[in-house]
């Protein structure tokens, strides 16, 4: 299984690679990733590349990635070539008229790769008083509802548990939550 998580600086792109790690780790699989932090300290551009399993390098190559977990929208349409035909997206949108682009649509039908798209900051300002920290539990909570990525809630959380800064581990498991109710078909 090979991921691309992308983002912007601060948005816990990092984070979200250590629990998809704990997880495979858990089950005997190898992990091999890659960070990518370009100016992450002043909102830029955050790009890990994560794989599960057999692989000789951490990178992904274009057209490889199984799942593609995008925290911003914009990164997500800057990294959608990684993916590979049939490859599905976990995005999280602002202004989802961007996603009806008839260039990009014809992009996403050729490869025939799936969006799953998720009104994050929407969900966290109802929920959680517009403290988006924790837009990175609600992308992997939605990725368990959308059922795909391989791993399921329960993993998720039992590794938010183990790994999460004991005062945020509640709040993390409600979040993971709204994620997966948002997304489970």
């Amino acid at each position: 299984m090979q991921y691309v998580i992308v983002g912007i600086g601060g948005q816990g792109i990092l984070f979200s690679s250590r629990v998809l790690g704990h997880i495979a780790l858990s089950k005997g699989e190898s992990v091999m990733g890659s960070e990518v932090h370009g100016m992450a300290q002043r909102g830029g551009s955050v790009i890990s590349h994560f794989k599960i399993g057999k692989y000789s390098s951490p990178l992904v190559k274009a057209k490889e990635a199984d799942v593609l977990l995008a925290f911003d929208q914009n990164e997500a349409i800057r990294n959608l070539h990684f993916l590979k035909p049939g490859g599905k997206a976990i995005i999280n949108v602002h202004a989802p008229e961007a996603l009806e682009n008839p260039n990009l649509k014809r992009f996403l039908e050729e490869r025939s790769i799936e969006l799953y798209p998720i009104k994050g900051y929407e969900i966290l300002k109802e929920h959680m008083n517009g403290k988006f920290l924790f837009l990175n539990v609600l992308i992997l909570g939605a990725m368990c509802g959308a059922g795909i990525g391989n791993v399921t809630l329960e993993e998720v959380k039992r590794a938010i548990e183990e790994l999460a800064p004991p005062k945020y581990v509640e709040a993390n498991l409600k979040v993971v939550d709204l994620g997966y109710g948002a997304m489970a078909k």
